[in-house]
């Protein structure tokens, strides 16, 4: 078999089987493309012909091009996931992957907007007095109030508000559904969006759309988000995903139980909610060190 079949099949696989995201097929394409050109350059067209050799050569080549060890870790998952299916399906006898070491990469704590810099997403001098300026504003606004991830935004509808119940039906990984409260302010500001959009003739049932009436996509969300944390915010990286470690990153600051974090963000581990515990253990240290009477005289 091709290695373009298998990689088409394998695609087919994770979007209609396993129901994967939108932005993580795309990914996943993205990583088998590369390898795919790689291992034809090598005149390697078939995977029966593919064995641990050849993918450590391209673990090498990406690392000779500057791909950052964490980028080669999350390409060498994809290819896993591959060969894996490929076995499944009987296609290749033998795991090529198991003698592939993933490289390590040094552990970084989630990035988060300050109160401080969200606090600016509520102030209206920073927003144009226009549809656009509205909705921009109602986006950062909901990011940072629900920790929803960037493709659950994209797949709001307006039915998705529950106006009596005060909340929001979100879709997330796997379809795996999950309800967010909303507070009474944002609700308002809801409807009021929802008015702005049927007065400028947009009757698109998707949430988030462009001044055409088109649906977000995941670059408008970016670019909007670039547009207005980029004179608000000194984080060393800015994303919609920043957002939801705010949220998190916020609400255990202020005594949250990491259960309930877990749940409103969607997580099917607790594991992955307890990173932010460290990030709070930092915040307290970093408060510590620059409010402490003893510290700062240390310092002085």
């Amino acid at each position: 078999m091709t290695i373009d079949s298998a990689i088409e099949a394998f695609i087919q696989y994770i979007s209609t089987e396993r129901r994967l995201s939108a932005l993580t097929v795309e990914e996943y394409k993205g990583g088998l493309r590369l390898f795919a050109t790689f291992m034809k350059e090598h005149r390697i067209v078939d995977i029966e012909d593919i064995s641990h050799l050849e993918i450590r050569e391209w673990q090498v080549h990406l690392s000779d091009v500057g791909i950052s060890a964490r980028s080669i870790k999350t390409k060498l998952v994809i290819i896993r996931s591959f060969f894996k299916f490929l076995r499944r399906q009987g296609w290749v006898k033998v795991d090529v992957m198991a003698k592939i070491v993933t490289p390590k990469t040094p552990k970084h704590l989630p990035v988060f907007f300050t109160e401080k810099e969200t606090a600016k997403i509520y102030d209206d001098n920073y927003f144009d007095d226009s549809f656009e300026g509205f909705r921009d504003k109602l986006l950062l606004r909901l990011l940072y109030e629900t920790g929803m991830r960037r493709a659950e935004v994209l797949g709001l509808k307006e039915s998705s508000i529950d106006f009596s119940a005060k909340s929001v039906k979100v879709l997330g990984k796997r379809d795996k559904e999950r309800i967010i409260p909303l507070e009474k302010e944002i609700l308002h500001t809801i409807k009021c969006y929802f008015s702005l959009k049927s007065e400028n003739g947009l009757t698109s049932e998707a949430f988030f759309v462009r001044t055409d009436g088109k649906p977000f996509t995941q670059y408008d969300v970016r670019k909007i988000v670039l547009k207005y944390m980029g004179q608000f915010s000194n984080a060393d990286r800015i994303s919609p995903h920043v957002f939801r470690h705010s949220f998190a990153t916020h609400l255990l600051n202020e005594g949250a139980d990491i259960s309930a974090i877990k749940e409103l963000l969607g997580h099917s581990d607790l594991t992955a909610t307890e990173v932010y515990t460290h990030v709070s253990r930092q915040h307290l240290k970093e408060t510590y060190k620059h409010t402490h009477p003893r510290e700062i005289k240390k310092d002085n």
